[in-house]
């Protein structure tokens, strides 16, 4: 069992990467009520593994759950079994899961204790990791959350062997966005992995996670609200959120494509070699992700408006300079808009 910690102002995390399916319950607190929330899918596979808990809350499954209205369910559940701040609360499940348990427990009675165990690889990599909770409001993504940090978070890649292949390519899209702003060396191990790696070597796959769980454990140490250096965890992002709402994409499909136009805009700014672009998208393409998406410009825009890391006019863009080296730099949103309507950026570099 590897473990990484994150220490912030909002908690203290412990992030546990190894094997936990057989005994689920081995990182509570102990003489702690717990209360489970999970999901349909996860409920049908592993409910028999759960621990023992005062009650199990099923939230179903899809973005279209992810709202204040799933979490007045939850609250509502509580109060019913009478959960006062002793209580556990457990998220086992993919990234709705966790990103849904964080901010009931976050906001339940002003805060009660709560942790996750990841089922999917983008959870263990990025929902699960660093503090961010939240739900969608209005169709807009995570527009109401806290930072808070989950006690623990346990994640085994076996969990990965019940997923759908699309779902593991989605949570690969993190993992080449940890290694792209970060590190170097790592992104040529996942080169490697791309050609001759196997989702089912545990080993392997332990390392992946960890390694991502260390890129970003380690920025959220230094920056846990996203002030600075945290917004570089947002490569890919800024477009693919806009995406995920305009164009339908899954969510680790849209910041594929993301990550690829943000290479594609460093090269056109002078920071990125068309080499190291052309690196990027063909290891997204060789984890089969896109790296193209038809968008309506005027709605993309709309919704890049709408986001958090918007400030006036302009909005915080994660840019490379290099492959392991990311910076941040504020573009205007009418630049933006005019380079998506001129297709300055396509999705996928030119072999110039």
């Amino acid at each position: 069992m590897k473990i990484h910690e994150i220490s912030g102002k909002t908690g203290h995390s412990r992030i546990l990467v190894g094997k936990v399916m057989e005994d689920m319950g081995q990182f509570l607190p102990e003489e702690c009520p717990l209360v489970i929330i999970t999901d349909e899918t996860v409920r049908h596979y592993y409910e028999d593994r759960f621990p023992t808990a005062k009650a199990v809350i099923s939230i179903g499954t899809g973005e279209k759950i992810k709202t204040l209205d799933t979490v007045r369910m939850i609250y509502e559940r509580l109060v019913s079994i009478e959960a006062d701040r002793s209580v556990f609360v457990l998220g086992i499940g993919g990234g709705i899961v966790c990103d849904v348990t964080g901010f009931a427990a976050s906001t339940y009675l002003r805060g009660v204790r709560f942790g996750y165990i990841p089922t999917t690889l983008l959870a263990q990599v990025d929902a699960g990791v660093g503090g961010k909770t939240g739900v969608n409001f209005r169709g807009y993504k995570n527009m109401v959350g806290t930072f808070t940090q989950p006690e623990m978070v346990a994640c085994d890649p076996r969990f990965l062997d019940t997923l759908p292949e699309e779902e593991r390519a989605c949570g690969f899209a993190e993992i080449v966005k940890h290694a792209a702003i970060a590190d170097p060396e790592y992104f040529k191990t996942l080169e490697r992995f791309a050609v001759e790696g196997s989702m089912q070597d545990f080993a392997m796959m332990a390392s992946i996670v960890y390694q991502s769980v260390v890129i970003k454990a380690d920025i959220v140490n230094r920056d846990e609200r996203e002030k600075g250096e945290r917004r570089k965890l947002n490569f890919g992002h800024t477009l693919g959120h806009a995406l995920e709402k305009t164009a339908g994409l899954r969510h680790g499909q849209a910041v594929s494509v993301g990550m690829a136009a943000a290479a594609r805009l460093s090269v056109e700014k002078n920071r990125l070699s068309t080499g190291d672009a052309r690196r990027l998208a063909n290891l997204l393409e060789a984890l089969h992700l896109p790296t193209r998406a038809e968008m309506d410009v005027p709605a993309v825009i709309d919704a890049l408006a709408r986001d958090k890391k918007r400030e006036g006019d302009q909005i915080h863009f994660v840019l490379l300079n290099r492959i392991g080296d990311a910076c941040i730099e504020a573009i205007r949103l009418d630049l933006l808009e005019k380079i998506l309507a001129d297709r300055q950026i396509p999705a996928k570099p030119s072999a110039d």
